[in-house]
């Protein structure tokens, strides 16, 4: 993590956040790259607006261009800002169909059923994966199901015990050698990946790899090195990026590539957001010798001291993740558009690492723990634009 250059990539993504003096960003400069820290109400490919218009303007005539296709999202366009826009765009806006304005519910504005195994999978993604929630509901209507039953598959327990976590590692290892064997239990997530299976013909080996990887990790041990945390992330979040592209029926070397780099990207950011909620119950995963080559112990953790050098742990950690997404967007032109959808979790992971250089890496400021309410527009807006 030493000096960086400054300066948009290939994908036109700054890296200003690299530099060395690691102020946070002012906010015009935060709103260069998708019109907000959001990342995407008023930026490229929407209608100029007039000097000193607020975004939440621009953000329904975003609304009132797009049309109906929000339903999936269910967005609310009355809720986006605070401020009556025209009553023109105000009654355009209102037209627009979704759970605030017909009464539907975000199941069956997706075209998925509330009820179910289905339904199970996509109310656990609900409670648990809110952001993986929000992503599958971008794919295809053919590749939803599957998707749920995947990122249903992938949602990590917590355990008290050992025991007990080995007891459930050994109960998923037996249910997929059973779903290979056309003969699933009787439990709701088993059952949709079941489906799954039959349908995409998914390789097993991804599946097996989440499995033996969580189970590596049962001893909740902090990572060693930023290498060792990279390892755990491939294994499971790249694994599952690889099931989703089976599920898109695309095999592709360069989507492979992506899905590798933006998988540990999502392991060093989920790493990086449980440090305050690990730290309360004193644990601390970060990387080891991170944390020793800036003199930090894992006590200053617990402890939530905000001095230089824990910052720069936080600052070396960050800017491993964002160079991997970096590293992923060099793929762009290289990817078939029809992968896009797959690797839409950047929006939340670029999100996340925006307002961690905005507080200047002080990893336990409220505002990180903060749910980013406009989430589901930034991730359509971005699907809309062919964009990861």
């Amino acid at each position: 993590a030493e000096k960086r250059g400054d300066g948009p990539d290939a994908e036109g993504h700054s890296d200003t956040w690299l530099s060395s003096e690691r102020r946070p960003e002012t906010l015009p400069a935060a709103w260069k790259h998708a019109g907000g820290p959001a990342g995407g109400v008023a930026g490229r490919g929407c209608a100029p607006t007039a000097r000193g218009q607020r975004a939440c303007g621009v953000g329904v005539m975003a609304a009132s261009a797009l049309g109906s296709a929000w339903g999936p999202l269910g967005l609310g366009v009355p809720g986006l800002c605070r401020r009556r826009p025209p009553r023109g765009l105000w009654a355009r806006a209102r037209r627009l169909p979704g759970p605030a304005g017909s009464g539907r519910s975000v199941a069956a504005a997706s075209g998925l059923g509330a009820s179910g195994t289905d339904g199970y999978c996509m109310e656990l993604l609900r409670k648990r994966d809110y952001e993986g929630y929000l992503c599958s509901l971008l794919l295809p209507a053919e590749s939803r199901s599957s998707a749920f039953a995947l990122r249903a598959f992938n949602v990590k327990d917590s355990v008290s015990e050992k025991t007990i976590g080995l007891m459930r590692m050994q109960f998923w290892r037996k249910t997929v050698d059973d779903i290979y064997c056309d003969n699933p239990p009787h439990q709701p997530v088993a059952i949709e990946l079941w489906k799954a299976v039959k349908r995409h013909n998914l390789t097993k080996r991804w599946l097996m790899k989440i499995i033996d990887e969580r189970e590596k990790n049962l001893d909740d041990k902090a990572y060693r090195n930023i290498q060792e945390l990279e390892s755990y992330a491939e294994n499971t979040q790249s694994s599952l990026l690889y099931l989703t592209l089976e599920v898109l029926s695309i095999k592709d070397l360069h989507a492979d590539h992506a899905a590798s780099h933006i998988g540990k990207a999502q392991g060093i950011v989920t790493c990086l957001r449980a440090t305050p909620y690990h730290g309360s119950r004193r644990r601390v995963f970060l990387p080891m010798d991170i944390c020793m080559l800036h003199g930090v112990s894992q006590e200053d953790f617990l402890r939530e001291k905000q001095d230089k050098n824990v910052r720069d742990v936080v600052y070396d950690i960050a800017s491993q993740a964002h160079l991997h997404l970096k590293h992923a967007r060099s793929f762009h032109k290289s990817v078939p558009v029809k992968a896009f959808p797959a690797f839409l979790q950047t929006v939340a992971l670029e999100d996340y690492l925006k307002k961690i250089q905005q507080v200047d890496f002080d990893i336990f400021h409220p505002s990180l723990q903060q749910k980013n309410t406009l989430l589901p527009l930034s991730l359509y807006i971005r699907s809309w634009r062919k964009r990861y």
